[in-house]
């Protein structure tokens, strides 16, 4: 006699249907003759998602595997550690950033501590260019368009970040005898001036095919060995309040050069074409260390943002820290101006042409 089961069916054949009514199916990927010059890279054959994807297809590509895959979750997962740790390290050992206090001597409360905003800014500059660049290249491949906005307000991110880093950098960082010097005494409106200076350039040279890479590699040099100037001075002064903090910034400037070599180069992939593609070309690389090195960066502020933090206000002033601080946001609304401006440009540039 045929045994009859009551049991309900598995929760997978159930789900399975609803799932792909839910879940587009995601097209393979290609090769680099099938989508526009745009969005191919040197010496990276395939790979890549056609262009014309839908939003809900671009976002679901995050669990597909092609050539952008690491370029996405390096800086999607580099951003969460970050504001993560940044959480915890505000709890257990900033004694409650800009003054906010669980459990304080009069209860619950809050109050804004100067000395801490620059750190604030680094972190919010830190996710902020690690989520735009994640962003745009998980949904580059919606349309020609879409791939030039997002990229453009990705740099408008790096030239945040440049500047939330130098501002750190120059406030924790730096001891006395570099403030003191030359360099020290014009440190932070070079530093505003090379980050817009980068990203108009980056933006001029995303909507110009020709010196693309050249555009790009220079004014980002220019600006991370000005970025590192405090910290340098330093290796070399030996002047530390511990030895940890003079490893984690010697492994930041290491990091942050191996990162710009494979920025400005495209190693291994030239040497074999169409043997990266998916994972190891120079771009993943650059991700990937430039990850690594914001990680180790901020280890390293937070340990100079102790030891700096007693006699910050006394040494700089009030006024003159919340100055440092204000021209955080005029510079980035000043890099958000430009990608806009130059935005616009192109959009007419465009309609002009197809007249």
């Amino acid at each position: 006699m045929p045994r009859v089961s009551l049991s309900p069916p598995p929760l997978t054949l159930t789900l399975l249907p609803l799932l792909d009514q839910l879940l587009p199916s995601l097209p393979a990927t290609v090769r680099d003759a099938d989508v526009p010059p745009l969005l191919r890279r040197r010496f990276v054959l395939s790979g890549y998602r056609p262009l014309g994807l839908s939003w809900r297809c671009c976002v679901l590509s995050l669990f597909q595997i092609h050539n952008e895959t690491v370029n996405a979750w390096s800086h999607l997962l580099a951003a969460a550690c970050l504001l993560m740790r940044f959480l915890a390290f505000a709890v257990l050992q900033g004694g409650g950033i800009l003054g906010f206090r669980l459990q304080g001597p009069e209860g619950q409360g809050f109050s804004v501590d100067v000395s801490s905003l620059p750190l604030v800014l680094y972190v919010f500059s830190t996710v902020t260019w690690l989520s735009c660049s994640a962003a745009a290249h998980l949904l580059q491949s919606h349309s020609e368009q879409t791939h030039r906005a997002l990229f453009l307000l990705g740099y408008v991110g790096v030239g945040v970040y440049q500047y939330g880093g130098a501002l750190a950098l120059w406030l924790y960082s730096s001891d006395g005898a570099w403030t003191q010097s030359m360099l020290g005494q014009v440190f932070l409106p070079a530093a505003a001036l090379l980050a817009w200076f980068s990203c108009s350039v980056l933006c001029h040279a995303k909507l110009q095919s020709a010196h693309r890479k050249f555009c790009h590699a220079v004014p980002l040099a220019c600006s991370c060995l000005l970025g590192i100037s405090p910290v340098a001075h330093r290796l070399t002064a030996h002047r530390w309040s511990t030895p940890s903090v003079l490893v984690l910034h010697f492994l930041q400037v290491v990091l942050l050069l191996l990162s710009a070599a494979f920025f400005a180069c495209p190693v291994p992939e030239r040497f074999s074409p169409g043997s990266y593609d998916v994972i190891g070309h120079s771009h993943q690389l650059f991700h990937v260390l430039s990850s690594i090195c914001t990680l180790v960066q901020q280890e390293a502020l937070f340990q100079d943002f102790l030891w700096r933090r007693p006699g910050l206000v006394r040494e700089l002033g009030g006024r003159r820290l919340l100055l440092a601080c204000a021209s955080f946001p005029c510079l980035a609304l000043s890099c958000l101006t430009t990608a806009l401006a130059m935005m616009r440009k192109a959009r007419a540039r465009l309609k002009t042409e197809q007249r």
